[in-house]
């Protein structure tokens, strides 16, 4: 797909001029006569760079450079101008500005920028990709056979094109596989764009994924880029597919089917290249003979089916995913914590109907509310009991007092307090150190310690 340059210029034989240059090197150009105009084009279309003239009536081109990059920081902007001087182009650099261009621009001047500022952009992208994975880093946990089975069946499928529809009970990690699908695939340079199809209203589904017009309906007051629109060249993941309407289930067909669609209120038809993932906590099939799921859209998503086994299936796995929750909590700054052997039996005889995200809540949960370094089966097998009723439950002295109360700021309280006294005895009673490990300041720790009657042992 051609890069598309936006030149926002007040000369027509200027925009006339470069939209040619452009043209012949294979770009895509896009004219706006003013800052204002252009500004919309960039939240109305697929931009890759801007060419941007400074002096123009209205808003000029440094108050709209300050727009660009406050919405759309990784936007490369080239500013061109035929008053030019260097104060005006070390003010557009700080601002953001990739480069600063003379008028009348020279065709070989033009070309070199815009590549340049192409080429920096994708660099920029792939990073902040970069960083993002390595900040999440999906991956699957455990070795046993089923968890095995289907980390092959996903290098399998991760490198093709094909789709994919993502099966499991709620908090098996059916995002985690199709994180790791993007991670494995050929378009893994490119973001992974997610849709929680649950989350939005049927009445703004239509606008989440193909985007609106200004004025298309009542709050519209901007155009907007929808999701399959963002995900062009990438990948789209489909989360909870099976809670979205018929009406939408239809439209989302045929854009599956013919890659374009036009926008809510719009009468432009847009050309993407998507590949897509699909998820699901429900049998589809079963939802087809209820007359809740379309069988053709079934069949175009399933071209690969991957089911995700529930945490009752690999218990086998517990372990494993205990130390690599542990592992997290520690790299946020939770005291290490080790469940011995027993504890860890008791939890790989659970049935854990909320799955693998009810194993790491428990996890979490644990840490925060133990004190001592090594958790045991008493301590497991009370919260594991624990119900709406938790008062009932007899805590004895290696529990934290939060729930020994019904008030909940006395509640509140207790928890502050034992939460302060563990992290000054992790730190030796260091007051810099357990201020800069829990995120306050250390006259604010002085103050709470003071307040709550905290001691420095």
């Amino acid at each position: 797909m051609s890069k598309r340059i936006l030149i926002i210029d007040d000369e027509k034989s200027i925009l006339d001029s470069l939209a040619g240059i452009l043209s012949d090197e294979g770009f895509e150009p896009l004219c706006a006569e003013s800052a204002e105009r252009g500004l919309a084009m960039v939240e109305e279309e697929q931009v890759d760079l801007v060419l941007l003239d400074i002096w123009m009536p209205g808003m000029d081109g440094l108050q709209a450079l300050e727009k660009i990059k406050e919405g759309h920081p990784l936007l490369p902007v080239i500013m061109i101008s035929g008053h030019g001087n260097i104060e005006t182009a070390v003010k557009a650099t700080k601002m953001g500005a990739f480069d600063f261009i003379e008028k009348p621009p020279s065709y070989d001047k033009i070309v070199v920028a815009v590549n340049n500022g192409l080429h920096m952009s994708e660099l920029e992208e792939e990073n902040l990709i970069f960083k993002n994975k390595e900040g999440r880093k999906p991956s699957l946990v455990g070795n046993s056979e089923a968890i095995v089975r289907l980390k092959e069946q996903i290098e399998m499928v991760a490198p093709t094109e094909a789709w994919v529809l993502i099966t499991g009970e709620h908090g098996t990690g059916k995002e985690v596989v199709a994180q790791t699908i993007h991670r494995l695939s050929q378009v893994s340079s490119k973001p992974m764009v997610e849709v929680n199809c649950a989350a939005i209203p049927e009445e703004l589904i239509e606008s989440e994924l193909f985007g609106h017009e200004k004025g298309a309906f009542t709050g519209a007051t901007a155009s907007k880029r929808g999701k399959f629109d963002q995900a062009d060249g990438g990948m789209l993941f489909l989360d909870e597919i099976g809670d979205m309407s018929l009406k939408t289930q239809a439209k989302i067909l045929r854009i599956l089917q013919e890659q374009n669609f036009e926008r809510v209120g719009g009468a432009k038809t847009i050309s993407v290249k998507v590949r897509v993932l699909a998820a699901t906590n429900k049998n589809l099939e079963e939802e087809i003979e209820k007359g809740n799921f379309r069988a053709d859209l079934f069949w175009r998503l399933n071209v690969v089916p991957l089911e995700v086994p529930p945490l009752r299936d690999r218990a086998d796995d517990i372990p494993c995913l205990i130390d690599e929750f542990l592992q997290e909590l520690s790299r946020k700054g939770f005291s290490k914590k080790k469940f011995d052997d027993e504890s860890v039996k008791v939890l790989m005889g659970h049935t854990w109907p909320g799955n693998v995200r009810e194993l790491r809540n428990l996890v979490e949960r644990i840490s925060i509310m133990t004190a001592m370094p090594e958790i045991d089966k008493k301590t497991v097998t009370m919260l594991l009991k624990a119900s709406p009723g938790m008062e009932k439950i007899t805590f004895d002295d290696t529990w934290s007092l939060p729930y020994r109360v019904k008030q909940f700021k006395e509640a509140k309280k207790n928890f502050e307090r034992e939460f302060l006294r563990t992290r000054l005895r992790e730190n030796e009673g260091n007051i810099a150190k357990t201020a800069e490990e829990i995120g306050l300041e250390r006259s604010h720790l002085h103050k709470k310690m003071k307040s709550l009657d905290v001691d420095n042992e």
